[in-house]
């Protein structure tokens, strides 16, 4: 299935206390490239998601964010250094006998030294914590995925039909072809006559002339493999896994066949379809830049 690689997906859910947000978005690249933004707290969710993500998606600069946060209370545990808040209120009543000031220290007094406060998290559970955000994560590739696949659908719309734009120039080409050669026939056999007058003009230089050049401007070949790389291109676009290498392969050969047609065939009307041929190719291989 043709996916483009520009796509966003968002999931939002409260799980067990706690608000898990996902985000993933991308864009263009030529291969897979993962980078993510997860609360320092919880950074061992980075390679997990990231395994997570390259099972549905092959190619693309993916970008990741999870956002946790704890509703309820229960996940720190403050404490309070008893052996040090004593000895800043031992410093404190010191400085005030010392200075003759009166004793007010008061807890409030104390509370400014936050050296005093020990606040630890509570140990959690990565494999249950990672259980969560991925109920959560599924929900936003889902999305993601979908608007790719969504997108993919209309590039191959547009991929086909010019595909089938230029099966009909190749087959203006191959029409005109013959008649390339009829005209230099017929060119040739006047100018033999004008130059040699009265003269019985050779027929068979004639015809052996218009057999050499025959062979030089012949483009069934091209006109062949082109129609063949087309065919193959339809096919490819049908497959289930990522095509977008193998389809920017293809349109390099389509582009190489085209040029060599342009290069032999010395004719106006076929030089005008060969521009107009490279010219929806260059548009396919646009598009093909974004497909997965």
């Amino acid at each position: 299935m043709v996916k483009c690689m520009t796509g966003f997906g968002r999931a939002q859910e409260i799980l067990e206390g706690r608000e898990i947000t996902v985000e993933v978005r991308s864009v263009n690249h030529r291969y897979f490239e993962f980078s993510s933004r997860v609360p320092r707290a919880h950074a061992y969710l980075e390679e997990r998601l990231k395994s997570y993500v390259q099972k549905r998606v092959s190619r693309g600069k993916v970008d990741a964010l999870i956002t946790i946060v704890n509703l309820n209370s229960g996940d720190t545990d403050v404490q309070i250094n008893h052996s040090l808040a004593k000895e800043y209120l031992d410093a404190l009543r010191g400085m005030g006998e010392e200075l003759g000031l009166p004793d007010d220290v008061t807890i409030s007094s104390l509370a400014r030294f936050g050296d005093i406060f020990v606040v630890r998290k509570t140990a959690e559970d990565a494999d249950a914590v990672w259980a969560l955000v991925e109920q959560v994560a599924k929900k936003a590739l889902d999305a993601f995925v979908q608007m790719r696949q969504t997108e993919g659908v209309r590039m191959k719309e547009d991929i086909l039909s010019r595909l089938s734009g230029i099966e009909e120039m190749v087959a203006k080409v191959e029409e005109q072809s013959p008649r390339t050669l009829e005209a230099y026939r017929a060119r040739l056999t006047a100018r033999m006559e004008e130059v040699l007058a009265d003269t019985n003009v050779d027929h068979a230089r004639i015809l052996q002339e218009a057999a050499l050049f025959a062979d030089r401007i012949a483009v069934d070949e091209e006109t062949v493999r082109l129609r063949s790389h087309i065919a193959q291109f339809r096919t490819i676009l049908e497959s289930p896994e990522a095509v977008g290498r193998k389809l920017d392969f293809l349109v390099q050969e389509m582009n190489r066949e085209t040029n060599t047609i342009g290069s032999k065939a010395q004719d106006l009307e076929i030089a005008h379809v060969v521009v107009d041929i490279k010219s929806e190719i260059e548009k396919i291989r646009e598009q093909i830049q974004n497909i997965e």
